[in-house]
């Protein structure tokens, strides 16, 4: 494990940041629990099912299976970070869901959360915003050092700044997900744009006041997923952001212009159906990489470590 003596801001002088430096910056910014997840730790596995809007107008986006088909879905509600333990009424942590859409061939596999950008542009800085992170001898980050890398790299506050920004989710099934990734995606005429998924309610956003939340369980968050799931009462909208010419595909720190009242095209609805047992989802990872034919890899340098940063991951909770 890497200890705190070597939580340098940025690589040494010729050293490029490896997924295996990131999953283990991540583990030691978390107190390195063993067992679990680098990031995401605490979540729930569940299962579901995808029904296209209609197969012409998911195939005016995307030729892929995936989202033009009735499909199984295996998934994962989850609190960002590698503390399994995090409160679910922690504002600041992520909110994520992983779905894998189909089986075989036909699988394509989504990992959003609840903001559209994130923390690092390169490698190398997202090694530099952890390792700044990482806690000294008190047990806390080195304010000064945090300081000095967040003002040299301003956009990797983006993330933050957003979360910040926006009320305590209150329901894993009334968050709004997004994918910060641009995938190309080619229809069934060949054509091909770039896309970026959004994950919407169904039933709208369900948010809580700060007011609201301080008498909340720890776990609230993953009660009230048991309970809607139960009461048939979790489905999510599955849209594609369309992409234009000029738009930053391979920056995931920052947001397409006018994203939020672009165009988008509703691919198809998730519903959840059931709790699964979590080693169903434990045993392998969600793989950004797994992409059914019509679903391009984004090019970004974050896409390209992910699966090789999760494989890693798996093999050390094992």
């Amino acid at each position: 494990m890497m200890s705190t003596s070597h939580a340098q801001s940025t690589p040494t002088a010729g050293e490029h940041a490896t997924p295996a430096q990131i999953v283990d910056a991540l583990k030691t910014v978390a107190g390195n629990p063993p067992k679990v997840r680098a990031s995401f730790a605490k979540g729930q596995c569940v299962r579901g099912t995808y029904t296209p809007t209609a197969t012409a107008t998911a195939a005016d986006i995307t030729r892929s299976v995936s989202f033009t088909k009735v499909q199984p879905v295996r998934g994962r509600f989850s609190m960002g970070g590698g503390n399994p333990h995090v409160a679910d009424t922690n504002k600041l942590v992520l909110r994520g869901l992983s779905v894998a859409i189909g089986e075989g061939d036909q699988e394509t596999d989504l990992l959003v959360e609840n903001a559209p950008v994130h923390f690092a542009r390169t490698l190398d800085q997202m090694l530099g915003f952890l390792r700044v992170r990482a806690p000294g001898e008190d047990g806390k980050p080195d304010a000064a050092k945090v300081k000095a890398f967040s003002d040299a790299n301003p956009e990797t506050l983006n993330q933050a700044h957003f979360v910040a920004a926006h009320p305590l989710p209150g329901s894993f099934a009334g968050t709004t997900y997004w994918g910060v990734h641009a995938y190309p995606a080619t229809n069934t005429r060949g054509e091909m744009r770039p896309i970026k998924f959004k994950v919407v309610p169904v039933g709208g956003e369900v948010t809580l006041s700060d007011d609201a939340a301080r008498d909340l369980a720890a776990d609230f968050l993953f009660q009230d997923l048991r309970e809607r799931i139960a009461r048939g009462d979790v489905r999510f909208d599955v849209l594609a952001i369309l992409g234009r010419p000029g738009d930053p595909t391979h920056d995931v720190t920052v947001r397409w212009p006018e994203e939020d009242t672009r165009e988008t095209v509703k691919l198809g609805t998730i519903t959840i159906t059931a709790v699964d047992n979590n080693e169903a989802c434990d045993v392998a990872i969600f793989n950004p990489g797994t992409l059914a034919n019509g679903i391009g890899r984004p090019g970004d340098e974050i896409f390209a470590a992910r699966s090789a940063a999760y494989a890693i991951s798996l093999g050390k909770r094992r």
